[in-house]
């Protein structure tokens, strides 16, 4: 069976394929922008064009056009090849890239973070929450904070933790807590909408 993973939820787009639980090839790019432009490129480099049985595909939080495009991408080839999409929390796999128990920090609108706390076993200890990084600094629970703003929210705390700076990668997708996969291809935004429908 293989497996191809897609992540576009940051700055970081990558794609990895997987064949009977064996990493084949991935791609990896920090673009900033042009998502849409390199995803599907970088998929038909992958063996095979990147042709899989199964589609995962990161649903945030992170970039909205990023998170949209990755999501597009997966439902169309799910539908050409035939093939099952289930989607995951981008911060289930930065946690699962950290391989022990870690605070997850990543980007946020309008300045604020999202953080999210893993035990060792990559489970969820609470929700993901988008905070501004005074609040941010009140919800780490773990010795290692990890993700693209994981030195800010270490400097904001004012204590000493073990840091690692590491942006999602596709190719460690395995490493995700299987419970952390879903059917429901909903974006996960992390934040309430900024535009309010009126009175």
């Amino acid at each position: 069976m293989r497996i191809l993973a897609i992540e576009t939820a940051t700055e970081a787009c990558s794609v990895a394929l997987f064949e009977d639980g064996q990493l084949l090839d991935a791609r990896h790019e920090v673009l900033g922008r042009g998502h849409a432009e390199r995803l599907v490129p970088m998929i038909a480099e992958l063996p095979g064009k990147g042709r899989a049985d199964a589609i995962r595909v990161s649903l945030g939080p992170g970039s909205f056009t990023g998170v949209r495009i990755g999501l597009a991408t997966a439902r169309a080839l799910a539908i050409a090849w035939g093939a099952e999409v289930m989607g995951y929390p981008t911060l289930a796999l930065v946690a699962a890239m950290a391989g022990r128990g870690a605070t997850v920090c990543m980007n946020g609108g309008h300045g604020e973070f999202f953080v999210q706390n893993f035990d060792s076993r990559g489970e969820a200890m609470d929700k993901v929450r988008s905070l501004p990084p005074e609040d941010a600094a009140n919800a780490v629970l773990q010795p290692l904070i990890v993700g693209n703003r994981a030195s800010a929210l270490g400097d904001s705390t004012g204590n000493t933790y073990e840091i690692s700076e590491i942006l999602p990668d596709a190719q460690h997708l395995l490493r995700i807590d299987p419970g952390q996969f879903t059917p429901l291809l909903s974006p996960l935004y992390g934040r309430s909408p900024d535009a309010k429908l009126p009175g």
